[in-house]
């Protein structure tokens, strides 16, 4: 029965990941002065898995996300994008997250998380327009996403505090890794 729910929680999340971003593709550019900036509202997914799920099983939501929502809504340019940046947020935050919750927060990586898939996806416009200069566009583009993940793991706070389901997978990982991020 715990295989099975593990199993439910992670197709959950996977499920609500896809749904959030394919919403989000179709909204408008917010930022006029930043083209192709998005808030980056899926990634609170990723955030939950971080902080209830073992490193394998998030990760595998995370390419089940990328993978479903490319194949709902996405073009092989959208997927490579999507996944250099998410690939190297995923690892940023992780690496973050080693520091422990005396050093850092959930909001403090995922604020790493949004910077980092920026820089992700840059990369990836350097190496497609086969020109470094796509990277002056980090600045702004930094601003945005470290902004955006602030808002993000705030968001994600809030819920694994006050969802039920969520705060039991979460102390269910936090005995198994016997480390606690828990704020109350």
């Amino acid at each position: 029965m715990n295989h099975l729910r593990k199993i439910i929680f992670i197709a959950l999340l996977v499920a609500q990941g896809v749904i959030i971003g394919l919403i989000e593709n179709m909204i408008p550019y917010p930022f006029a002065f930043a083209p192709g900036a998005k808030l980056g509202l899926a990634n609170l997914i990723t955030i939950i898995a971080l902080f209830t799920m073992p490193k394998r099983e998030s990760f595998l939501l995370i390419w089940m996300r990328l993978i479903l929502t490319t194949l709902l809504g996405g073009t092989i340019s959208t997927f490579m994008y999507s996944m250099s940046g998410a690939l190297l947020s995923y690892g940023g935050m992780l690496l973050v997250k080693q520091l422990g919750p005396k050093r850092v927060s959930i909001i403090g990586i995922s604020a790493t998380g949004g910077f980092m898939h920026n820089v992700g996806q840059l990369v990836t416009a350097s190496w497609i327009a086969q020109s470094w200069t796509v990277m002056l566009y980090l600045p702004i583009l930094s601003f945005l996403g470290i902004l955006s993940g602030i808002a993000i793991g705030v968001a994600a706070n809030y819920l694994l505090r006050r969802v039920d389901t969520l705060r039991r997978f979460q102390t269910a990982y936090e005995e198994e890794t016997h480390v606690s991020w828990k704020t109350d």
